[in-house]
C-alpha cells in the first residue's frame, strides 16, 4: 500500500482505529499492572487534567481556591 492509501483509510475510519488503539493500550496496561493500579493512575490523571485545565482557563484558579478552604489572608 502506498503512504497515501494508508492516510485515506485512517481518515476514513479514524473513529474506530482510535478506539481499538485505546482499547487495546487499556486492555494490555491491565494485564500488566492489574485493574486497581490502572484505575488509580486514571484518577490521578484526570484529576491533573481538570486542576490543569482550570490552571489554564482562570490563572488565579489556586489562589481563589484557597480563599475557599482556609482563612482569607493565611497563605500570603
Amino acid at each position: 500500500m502506498k503512504k497515501e492509501d494508508l492516510i485515506n483509510f485512517y481518515n476514513n475510519h479514524k473513529g474506530g482505529i482510535n478506539g481499538a488503539l485505546i482499547g487495546f493500550i487499556i486492555s494490555v496496561s491491565i494485564l500488566i499492572f492489574g485493574f486497581f493500579r490502572i484505575l488509580f493512575i486514571a484518577l490521578f490523571v484526570g484529576t491533573g487534567y481538570y486542576i490543569g485545565k482550570k490552571i489554564y482557563q482562570d490563572k488565579d484558579y489556586i489562589k481563589n481556591l484557597l480563599d475557599r478552604i482556609l482563612p482569607p489572608g493565611t497563605y500570603r
